[in-house]
């Protein structure tokens, strides 16, 4: 059960926040109710507990305690001036739009700007709630300083939480995703007609998320581990175990079918599962391999402690032992390739454990075992951190500057929200500026906006039924009541990373359960959601627009970028040449194409009309899953090349790299530049392109047929993207 609750919660990130939040509220309240403050101070507190607690988002302990006190003085600057003008209303609206315009500009200045803003405009939001006056004013400091001291309190002594703990956690659910995509792949070999394209679709699902586990790792390694030439050996470890594991899935796909698995299988949601199979139901080889694979699980979950024994060993060999030709059992060539992948992940396996819990016992070692292990030693000694960094893009001025656009854009949406809101509840209209002002976080172009007001609205009036219901069943017995809000604000922000939906249910829901809320009241929020998620769309797409047509190209641009990057400089050191730190430059193509992911969800949202629009985006989007996982590969086999003794540099091909390059950057300026002219080359295959002879070498000897195949299927990817983004293309061009 803890490896599940570890596997769905990476790094235990929505748990923490969850009873953090809840913490920092029960605490306030429980020191508030014993000074018998009145309920309004009561909602006051509670509302900037949880504010000081989920504005703050540094890693760093240090960080977090300087933003936490700075914030207390933002905190009281805006509950005065909110009380101040409370009595001049156009006064008071015009302060609250520069206020905001304020809070969004502040983003430009990291975390620490963008958590001051936000307190900024919640404690704002705050005083109109609680209708705060002057008088209340002495009142409403001591409220907020026991927030902001109970929000300390349980950041950093009830429920502390450090970069290295963090990278732990997170290391133990890569293990366990890793465990449960062996599962899931175990499953495949029996699959039936009936549930075998669940089992596909549950493939996907495993590698994407091992994938997403993959990431948070490598954007927590910095500040979690003070050596960076350890940070540099995990973060490699981690791309070996994810590349074996996708691999082997390919594999397992492969023996299922009478033809090599195309790597969009894996990609691309509703793609088909291959026909036929070149693997038999019951013999020795398919008993064995459904065995191995639960030995794989069975090692991969295993913690340092109990992965000894003699017996455990064995099995460690016996898996390690299938990288020796002579140790696979007779099958047919694709039941072969998967005993194949099999010792691969079991040599990434035994490289992220010792990456992860330092060496391990090597008594019981076979001399395949004590192989791996000599590759795993003279890969790390050969690890060097590079000092250089990459040049930063220069950041566009004025209001082309994201954050300065953002900030008008919200700005006017909310004068608009302030407008309409008053027409609508001249007491309640702020709820229209909040929803505006949240449609407007995290978010880059019209259509993100638009599908997240979409998301809020959809919550709230869910939220409002459900509100409603509960409180009917409630009735007046208070502490359920009360037990029941804390339980939905601990929903509300372990939900919120997953679905924006389900955390706006959550707290309108809570919100039902206070009986000072009439249906009326409940009703109007619904109103002035719609109005301020409304606003809030008419100023981003009339306001400095950032269509969604224009970013997702931008971060297609990007990706293209990393990719011709990576596939550059892992070829050119497979040619024998440098290709630079082939590690850090897969991870930028990683993320890049994560924020492309992102991006496209306007796109690809159930509710767009535009269907052939979005099967065109999601099956972009696969492509270039595909392409960076074969230059990944690429990147991962070029790192092995100065101390796997089985692999050597093969410089003819650098030549046979051209051509993919060259694509990449024509689509890339076609898609920047519809008018650039650039067009794709056509021609031969790679293998063809090598001279005769070269494929006849040991299957898995030299370089060349190590890689051959990821270039071949790189470039099939690289030209199934022309097509769907519209370049032309043209014959081959000679090359030197």
């Amino acid at each position: 059960m803890w490896d599940r609750l570890a596997a769905s919660d990476p790094g235990l990130l929505r748990l923490t926040a969850g009873l953090r939040t809840v913490a920092a509220i029960a605490l306030t309240l429980a020191v508030l109710a014993v000074l018998r403050v009145p309920v309004p101070h009561l909602v006051a507190g509670a509302m900037a507990a949880m504010v000081a607690t989920f504005a703050i988002r540094e890693k760093q302990r240090g960080p977090q305690a300087v933003t936490l006190a700075l914030g207390l003085p933002v905190a009281l600057a805006s509950v005065s001036l909110g009380a101040l003008l409370n009595r001049w209303v156009v006064i008071g609206d015009l302060f609250f739009v520069v206020l905001i315009f304020c809070a969004v500009y502040g983003r430009r200045f990291g975390d620490r700007g963008t958590a001051l803003g936000l307190i900024g405009f919640q404690i704002y939001f705050l005083s109109l709630f609680v209708g705060a006056t002057t008088s209340a004013l002495p009142a409403l400091y001591g409220v907020i300083c026991v927030a902001f001291a109970c929000g300390a309190a349980a950041r950093f002594a009830l429920l502390p939480q450090t970069p290295a703990g963090t990278l732990d956690r997170l290391r133990r659910a890569f293990r366990a995703r890793l465990a449960q995509l062996l599962a899931t792949q175990a499953e495949l070999l029996d699959a039936g007609p009936d549930d075998a394209e669940k089992v596909l679709a549950d493939l996907r699902t495993g590698t994407a998320r091992l994938h997403e586990a993959a990431l948070m790792i490598q954007g927590r390694l910095e500040d979690g581990v003070s050596d960076p030439a350890v940070a540099r050996l995990l973060q490699r470890r981690i791309a070996d175990a994810e590349i074996a594991a996708e691999r082997l899935g390919l594999l397992l796909l492969t023996a299922r079918s009478a033809r090599r698995t195309d790597t969009l299988t894996l990609h691309l949601p509703g793609a088909p599962l291959p026909t036929g199979s070149e693997l038999p139901v019951r013999d020795e080889a398919s008993d064995a391999l459904r065995r191995d694979l639960e030995a794989l699980r069975l090692l991969v979950l295993r913690p340092a402690g109990e992965a000894s024994g003699t017996a455990l060993a064995q099995v460690r060999n016996r898996l390690l032992g299938y990288r020796e030709e002579e140790n696979l059992p007779p099958a047919s060539p694709a039941v072969q390739d998967v005993f194949r992948g099999l010792g691969e992940a079991a040599r990434a396996a035994l490289g992220l454990r010792v990456a992860m819990e330092g060496p391990q016992d090597e008594s019981d070692d076979t001399p395949a075992t004590a192989r791996s292990r000599e590759e795993l030693d003279a890969e790390d000694a050969a690890i060097e951190v590079s000092e250089e960094s990459e040049p930063e893009e220069p950041e566009p001025a004025g209001l082309q500057r994201p954050t300065t656009r953002a900030a008008v854009q919200v700005a006017v949406g909310s004068s608009l929200a302030i407008a309409g809101g008053e027409l609508l509840s001249s007491q309640r209209w702020y709820w229209a500026v909040l929803t505006c002002w949240i449609v407007f976080l995290n978010t880059a172009s019209t259509g993100e906006i638009l599908v997240k007001g979409y998301r809020r609205l959809l919550g709230t009036v869910l939220g409002v039924v459900a509100g409603i219901g509960l409180a009917a069943l409630v009735g007046h017995h208070t502490w359920t009541a009360f037990a029941l809000v804390l339980l939905f604000i601990f929903a509300m922000f372990y939900t919120a990373p997953l679905s924006y939906t389900l955390m706006s249910f959550f707290v309108t829901a809570m919100l039902g359960l206070l009986h000072t809320y009439s249906l009326s009241v409940l009703v109007l929020r619904i109103e002035e959601t719609a109005l301020g998620a409304a606003c809030g769309v008419i100023a981003a797409a009339v306001v400095l627009p950032i269509h969604t047509d224009r970013r997702t190209n931008d971060l297609l641009v990007t990706v293209l970028d990393r990719l011709a990057d990576v596939t550059r400089g892992a070829v050119d050191q497979l040619s024998g040449g440098a290709g630079g730190d082939l590690v850090e430059q897969a991870r930028a193509l990683d993320q890049a194409l994560a924020d492309l992911r992102a991006a496209t969800q306007p796109l690809t949202h159930p509710i767009t009309p535009l269907r052939a629009r979005r099967d065109t985006a999601r099956y972009v989007v696969a492509l270039l899953e595909t392409c960076a996982y074969h230059g990944r590969s690429l990147a991962a086999t070029a790192e092995l090349l100065p101390t796997h003794p089985s692999i050597a540099a093969d410089p003819r091909l650098r030549g046979a790299c051209g051509r993919i390059v060259h694509n990449i950057e024509a689509i890339a300026a076609h898609v920047a530049d519809p008018r650039s002219g650039a067009e794709t080359e056509t021609g031969p295959s790679i293998a063809s392109m090598l001279e005769p002879g070269t494929l006849r070498t040991p299957r898995y000897g030299r370089v060349t047929d190590r890689v051959l195949r990821h270039l071949q299927r790189l470039d099939e990817a690289v030209s199934g993207l022309a097509r769907p983004l519209g370049v032309a293309g043209g014959p081959v061009q000679p090359r030197t």
